[in-house]
């Protein structure tokens, strides 16, 4: 395992986790659009949780959403994957934090240590997974119904709170992906092959069974 790629993968991990806590409640998830208005007295945001509007003089006013059942499938969808990419991301943090070279943690059984780091690193991308598909979810609605000529009511755009958890996704596959592919590649330089003199290839891994061969001979296999 290379010490600086885990390093690197444990900090894109970590920023990507803080990323999704960030988008969670942000308020900003979609916003109304000013676009056919010529006048505009209020402006409405919403996110997973509530839903908001501030007027022209600049009071707001927030109000929680009633009903879980009463909400479209996609708003409850996209809540039940923001927390389990939470939790996804909190088993990967805590799995890095162990599994990393540079970590006392865990003792030094490296072999256990590079299972939990690529353990961790398919928990990074499962978050990042959960966290793509529902910010992605949400923003095709909002496309959907913007474009909509028959559309009745109010028409959304794009809100920063999406655009947060779209960075977030990206840096959760990326660490994942860079904490995986490093313990792999750690232990294919582990156990290399190697070759005797007739060209045969076997693994340096078991060094006990070449040995054995060589003193005892071909007959005491018989």
């Amino acid at each position: 395992m290379d010490p600086i790629v885990e390093v690197v993968a444990l900090i894109l991990g970590f920023l990507s986790w803080i990323l999704v806590g960030v988008t969670l409640p942000n308020r900003y998830w979609r916003t109304s659009t000013v676009d056919g208005n010529v006048i505009t007295t209020s402006t409405i945001y919403e996110n997973l949780w509530m839903s908001c509007a501030t007027d022209s003089t600049g009071v707001h006013n927030c109000r929680e959403f009633p009903s879980l059942l009463a909400l479209s499938g996609y708003i409850q969808a996209s809540r039940a994957l923001m927390i389990t990419s939470i939790v996804l991301g909190t088993f990967g943090l805590m799995g890095a934090l162990i599994g990393v070279q540079c970590s006392k943690a865990g003792g030094e059984n490296y072999v256990l240590k590079g299972r939990i780091a690529g353990t961790a690193g398919i928990f990074f991308i499962l978050q990042g997974l959960c966290t793509m598909v529902s910010v992605s979810w949400y923003a095709f609605n909002i496309t959907q119904d913007f474009f909509d000529p028959f559309y009745p009511g109010i028409r959304y755009e794009i809100g920063e709170g999406l655009y947060i958890g779209w960075c977030s996704a990206v840096l959760a596959i990326a660490g994942g992906a860079c904490l995986s592919c490093s313990c792999r590649m750690g232990n294919q330089e582990k156990y290399p092959l190697a070759y005797d003199a007739r060209g045969t290839a076997y693994s340096a891994a078991a060094p006990a069974r070449s040995v054995g061969a060589s003193t005892y001979g071909r007959n005491a296999y018989v």
